[in-house]
């Protein structure tokens, strides 16, 4: 990695154990950054961690969807570096079914941790990203812009965060905090193996994106770099689509 735009910055990533999460610590990892891997899961992010410059790594256990685990987050990054100049808010879980088949159980497991984590995290961190002119980039979803079959429950997560971001950097643009997001299409994870792990369902994807395939998460993370640098400092409150091209098709099927 040539460039290190976050030389002495400090990055949190929470659901740093695999998938995108995974992917964004790496990248801000070789970019200079101090970064601090947060999940439910030590092994995980001690693999992780395996990897990295330990002086500029901390591992921090901890579940987002409880509101002191976010604080001890904080708090624990702050003790550790002095700063907080990124949190990427990326932690979720994605129950599937229709609302008569999933159960309530599903309904409080997506809302406590891909909203309640997001609003949690960012409250307790707001101060010291103020104080460092700092940025947050969610990770939400396509299935934030617009509906899936099957999975009410995880659009309506979704698309809460999507309108949390924009509402979020109106209010601290002035404060010097940049609130961006990222919505994913399909991406290669923990949580996806499944879906990817099923030709018929791929090859539908494959013909839905015009770029043919999967997301990587290096191709999300990149992106995550991107929002939370200084090369988007006069970007804030989007939801920026990273879907191959989903979204530019108006849903009709190819003609040929």
């Amino acid at each position: 990695m040539d460039t290190l735009r976050f030389t002495s910055k400090v990055v949190i990533v929470t659901g740093a154990g695999s998938g995108i999460g995974e992917g964004a610590a790496r990248r801000f990892a070789a970019e200079g950054a101090n970064v601090v891997l947060a999940g439910r899961t030590q092994e995980k992010l001690e693999r992780v961690a395996r990897d990295l410059d330990a002086a500029r790594t901390l591992v921090h256990v901890c579940d987002v969807s409880r509101y002191d685990d976010a604080e001890q987050l904080i708090e624990a990054s702050v003790a550790r570096f002095g700063r907080i100049d990124v949190l990427v808010n990326n932690a979720g879980v994605a129950p599937t079914g229709r609302i008569d088949e999933a159960s309530l159980e599903n309904w409080r497991a997506i809302m406590s941790t891909d909203l309640d984590g997001v609003f949690y995290c960012s409250r307790a961190a707001i101060r010291h990203l103020i104080a460092a002119k700092g940025a947050i980039v969610n990770v939400s979803s396509v299935s934030g812009l617009g509906g899936d079959w099957g999975m009410s429950f995880y659009n309506a997560a979704k698309g809460a965060v999507t309108n949390f971001t924009r509402a979020l950097a109106m209010d601290h643009g002035r404060d010097g905090v940049r609130v961006n997001a990222v919505c994913p299409s399909l991406t290669a994870s923990d949580l996806t193996q499944d879906m990817l792990d099923d030709e018929p369902l791929m090859a539908k994807f494959r013909e839905r994106i015009p770029l043919g395939r999967a997301a990587q998460p290096d191709d999300i993370a990149a992106v995550i770099a991107f929002l939370a640098s200084d090369d988007a400092r006069f970007v804030t409150g989007v939801n920026l689509p990273v879907d191959g091209g989903l979204s530019a098709s108006n849903g009709q099927p190819p003609q040929a």
